[in-house]
């Protein structure tokens, strides 16, 4: 995204609060216009005195004086309280909108599919998020705190000083043409490096991000000296990329300074030069001395904004990336909320590719009625999970149709729809909060005594009652305080408490032990009567119940039909059953 660009867009994101944006962009003009009037006003004390100290009548060569002085003085608290009022609602400004935009991004992100996930690190989403809104924050404040009455006195006012000395005023405006030259310079070099630069501190919250979500791995195979060098490799990469900036816009911050200074000495000589010639006053010379001193410290202001704006152009053009991600799941304009559905689902010619080239189901054809209960089994990567993530529209199918009750899932509102599904992942994803506000994500309306009847269905009461704080104890990022069965447990009370026509559970019982499951399967048994089910399971002992079983290869439904029946045909889900039952007694045969 071109800087401009991104600084456009950045001034966009004010608009909700348009009418106090601009009201700071015309105080800075103000007080741009107060600090050019400041000195000019001094020149003109300064000839004024002049001219009485050369009098024959001094006093009443000073008629006059008090009225400028008074204005001197008046643009002189003016700039001060104005400054200060300016700084105070700047601030606050920013503030609101930095998290306002970090609010909008999160909502956003949260709306996007599953892929955009799979394939975005959480450690960059996080930085994304953050480290863009501050720099959002950074560049609002500094604009119109200091930099919008810098650019007013730099592109505006600066021409002005033609009318009052137009050969003083000229140096003034090679200063300042040399000085923008010299930092388009920079920024050219500078603008491709800093973006690598960035794309070193993605690298940096990545890896960070890694090692400590997976701190147990990092400290049961010893491996915290490779993760802190593989951080500090990071680091180093990061400096050696960031040293080349950093020297460029030195050496633009201290050629501005030494303009500046040359160009008041230059202004002094040729303001003398011109005062022998009569083309000049000492109130001219003056004012222009000390509009020099002024302008070289806007100059300095807009270096460093642009320099700043450089350094955060990259963060902001990834945050306005992820603001520009189109969801691949869109509600369509006249979808209608389905209420409460029956809960028959059926799958017409349905293909879906997560690369858009190697499809994970293809031409996925078939119907479940109310209240069937379907398994979904197949080797590891068949497109079981995939196909059950269409039906709740974690992303939308390339070919086909899902219907739920006879109509396309996508003419369904997306809340009602998924309001209907209950989904039992393989992976629990609890947050890392307390267990009554995990499980209320089911319904927030419940009541704690709903709250342990949906935990005694899941068999998790017995742990329940262990907890130091009951429902109220936090659980630990992702329930890591828990063990992988009761995470387990909580997601299925979770899934129960929703009390959904449709139940999904994809390998739901993978992490508990035999006497547990055969517990939480009678649990099960219970809660899906009148539901439509889909089980998706590895351990083909957990579907016997099952209504019927499709088996998928590769994407597709090779085998349908009930369980005994597919043991007889002697097809592939015999032969699976057949290496199950081998592995079983294998391992029983070890025990004994």
């Amino acid at each position: 995204m071109p800087l401009s660009r991104v600084l456009l867009r950045t001034i966009a994101l004010l608009a909700p609060e348009r009418r106090l944006a601009v009201a700071l962009a015309l105080a800075n003009v103000a007080l741009a216009a107060a600090a050019f009037a400041e000195p000019v006003l001094f020149g003109m004390i300064v000839d004024r005195l002049a001219r009485a100290q050369a009098a024959a009548e001094p006093a009443a060569a000073l008629t006059g004086l008090g009225p400028l002085l008074a204005a001197w003085v008046g643009f002189g608290l003016f700039t001060i309280g104005a400054g200060v009022l300016v700084a105070l609602h700047a601030d606050r400004l920013a503030h609101r909108r930095r998290l306002a935009a970090m609010a909008d991004v999160f909502e956003h992100a949260l709306a996007l599919p599953l892929a955009f996930h799979a394939s975005t690190h959480t450690g960059r989403a996080l930085k994304v998020m953050i480290e863009g809104a501050g720099a959002l924050f950074a560049l609002w404040l500094s604009f119109l705190r200091d930099q919008a009455a810098a650019l007013v006195a730099v592109a505006v006012l600066l021409p002005l000083t033609l009318f009052l000395n137009w050969r003083l005023g000229l140096l003034l405006v090679v200063l300042v043409v040399a000085s923008g030259v010299l930092t388009h310079v920079v920024l050219r070099r500078t603008e491709r490096m800093q973006r690598t630069v960035e794309g070193h501190h993605t690298a940096l919250a990545g890896n960070a991000s890694d090692a400590l979500g997976n701190v147990a791995v990092v400290q049961s195979f010893t491996r915290l000296d490779a993760e802190v060098r593989r951080m500090r490799a990071v680091m180093a990469d990061l400096l050696a990329a960031q040293a080349p900036v950093l020297s460029w816009w030195a050496l633009a911050s201290v050629a501005t300074r030494c303009a500046g200074t040359l160009t008041v000495l230059a202004i002094l000589l040729l303001g003398v030069a011109l005062f022998r010639e009569g083309l000049a006053t000492i109130g001219e010379i003056v004012s222009f001395v000390a509009l020099a001193t002024m302008l070289i410290g806007r100059l300095e202001q807009l270096v460093f904004f642009v320099n700043g704006l450089l350094l955060n152009a990259p963060r902001i053009a990834e945050l306005f990336a992820v603001r520009d991600t189109v969801p691949a799941v869109a509600e369509r304009p006249r979808a209608r909320d389905p209420g409460r559905l029956a809960g028959a689902v059926a799958f017409e010619g349905v293909s879906y590719s997560y690369d858009g080239e190697r499809p994970a189901v293809r031409d996925l054809s078939f119907s479940v009625a109310p209240g069937e209960t379907v398994a979904l089994v197949g080797e590891t990567g068949s497109g079981k999970s995939t196909a059950l993530a269409l039906l709740h529209r974690a992303f939308d199918p390339d070919a086909g149709r899902v219907l739920l009750d006879g109509v396309d899932a996508r003419d369904w509102a997306l809340d009602g729809l998924r309001r209907n599904i209950g989904v039992v992942f393989q992976e629990p994803m609890l947050f890392a909060r307390s267990l009554r506000e995990n499980l209320l994500v089911g319904r927030p309306d419940a009541r704690d005594d709903e709250l342990v009847a949906a935990l005694e269905r899941a068999q998790a009461g017995g742990f329940l009652a262990r907890l130091p704080r009951g429902l109220d104890t936090e659980i630990g990022e992702r329930g890591r305080s828990l063990s992988g069965g009761e995470r387990q447990r909580i997601a299925v009370a979770r899934a129960l408490l929703k009390d959904p026509p449709i139940l999904v559970l994809d390998e739901a019982t993978s992490a508990l032990d035999a006497v547990t499951e055969a517990r939480l399967k009678e649990a099960l048994a219970e809660a899906m009567r009148g539901r439509t089910v889909f089980v998706i399971a590895h351990r083909l002992a957990t579907v016997r119940d099952a209504d019927r079983v499709l088996v998928l290869h590769e994407g597709r439904i090779v085998e349908d039909g009930g369980y005994d029946a597919l043991v007889a045909k002697g097809g592939r889900f015999a032969r699976l059953a057949a290496s199950q039952h081998l592995l079983q007694r294998l391992e029983v045969d070890a025990a004994q």
